[in-house]
């Protein structure tokens, strides 16, 4: 006495994605890594994965399962069967909703006329149901191969975020002009720096007349990403610098990270040799965004703050483990170089190039050091970001105004200790400065 798909396909549905998140696990359990440093090290996100592994949810494409079987060292049979659990999870997936969709003309169709001289003329229902069943579970698995025959073949799971490539029909990238040095963008209020500024800016897309005419689906408008930024971070969770203009008798203990923007606000303090900027990106839906390309945009050039530099180092907690990357200040045209970095186990995690893809469930971390060893520079980022044929910009900054990094050559250097009577104050540092 067995289950069908007709009450729901919920048991046959649970078999499928259960076989396959089990693999995952297997999988998962040969590394003796927790979700987060395994997540980092296939370009993941930890809640996404562990979703995956538990058959809470099923990915849309093969490309993250590809990248985990990848990293756990999978033998070409099980990346084949593998490969095989997941169409069958993704089928599964489907079928409830193939099914309510077939159920639904069904229940309103015409009986069959009765009686012994009523000829039968059509097929019964629950034939056609199970036919339009097959034809949706058929779809998903040709939708699911093309998507896998789009994989670039030159590219490496470890060192691509997304599967296939992408055109540009019917849209051009418009950017946002570049800040002046002498206020804000228009577009945002003006702040201290703090952590979590949230983001929005205009499409930076220009649909043809011809995309919407050929369809009858609404076109879709609005940037269809969002985004927060974190510009006190410190180093490894702990070390940093900062330029003040004050003695150190003026300047009050470092605070603890979290508390970083007030303490730096309410000090006037300028971020010393680099500034570490975190960006959190999210879809606004399941639609796939592909973030392009992250660029470097400088908005002025001086001469080095004077003042004193403050080093926050109170002991490291653990390594952060987004995407890293490396920006040169000093240079004429700065770029942000994907760089390798190091996971919570002290782990070397190599570096990923743009593309990304991001969506609602599932985000990207992005993780920017710029540094500087001759100016004072105000520098914000520029995001490019395509979706559905529309293309667009975004830029990122510190609450409305650019970010903000100093040199600290030759600057007095101070950090938090004890004084030779055992007082805890701000002590000179043994070297003079971080160069």
């Amino acid at each position: 006495m067995g289950e069908s798909v007709d009450d729901g396909g919920s048991v046959e549905t649970r078999d499928d994605v259960e076989a396959f998140a089990a693999l995952l696990r297997q999988l998962k359990d040969r590394t003796d890594r927790s979700y987060g440093s395994l997540a980092r090290r296939v370009n993941m996100n930890t809640s996404t994965l562990h979703r995956y592994c538990a058959g809470e949810a099923v990915p849309q494409d093969f490309a993250p399962v590809e990248r985990l079987a990848a990293f756990c060292e999978a033998t070409p049979e099980e990346r084949l069967e593998l490969h095989r659990l997941w169409l069958l999870a993704v089928a599964a997936r489907q079928r409830p909703r193939a099914v309510e969709a077939a159920v639904e003309p069904a229940k309103t169709e015409e009986a069959p006329p009765s009686g012994p001289d009523s000829p039968v003329v059509r097929a019964p229902w629950y034939r056609r149901r199970r036919t339009l069943l097959g034809a949706a579970v058929a779809t998903v698995l040709l939708v699911t191969l093309g998507s896998l025959s789009a994989l670039s073949a030159d590219r490496s799971p470890d060192d691509a975020a997304l599967a296939p490539g992408h055109s540009r029909t019917g849209a051009g990238a418009s950017h946002h002009p570049s800040a002046s040095a002498t206020g804000p963008s228009p577009t945002r209020s003006s702040a201290s720096p703090s952590s979590g500024v949230r983001g929005s800016a205009s499409p930076g897309s220009k649909d043809g007349p011809s995309a919407a005419a050929k369809s009858n689906a609404p076109v879709a408008t609005g940037v269809p990403l969002a985004w927060t930024t974190d510009s006190q971070v410190w180093d490894g969770g702990c070390a940093h610098d900062y330029v003040i203009g004050k003695e150190p008798d003026q300047v009050p203990p470092p605070p603890v990270p979290q508390d970083a923007a007030a303490w730096a606000a309410t000090q006037g303090a300028v971020h010393g040799r680099q500034t570490m900027v975190q960006i959190s990106v999210q879809g606004k839906s399941s639609t796939a965004v592909v973030l392009e390309a992250l660029r470097v945009r400088i908005v002025s050039r001086g001469t080095p703050l004077k003042g004193t530099t403050y080093d926050m180092a109170q002991g490291c907690g653990g390594g952060l483990g987004p995407r890293y990357f490396d920006v040169n200040l000093d240079i004429n045209r700065p770029i942000a170089h994907a760089v390798s970095g190091v996971d919570d186990k002290g782990d070397r995690v190599p570096a990923v190039q743009f593309p990304y893809r991001v969506s609602a469930q599932d985000p990207e971390v992005l993780l920017v050091t710029a540094t500087t060893e001759a100016y004072d520079c105000g520098w914000y980022l520029e995001l490019d970001w395509s979706s559905q044929g529309r293309t667009g910009t975004v830029r990122i900054d510190d609450h409305g105004r650019p970010f903000r990094t100093s040199s600290i050559k030759g600057l007095p250097r101070y950090w938090y200790g004890t004084n030779g009577h055992g007082v805890r104050q701000w002590v000179p540092a043994v070297e003079p400065d971080a160069s």
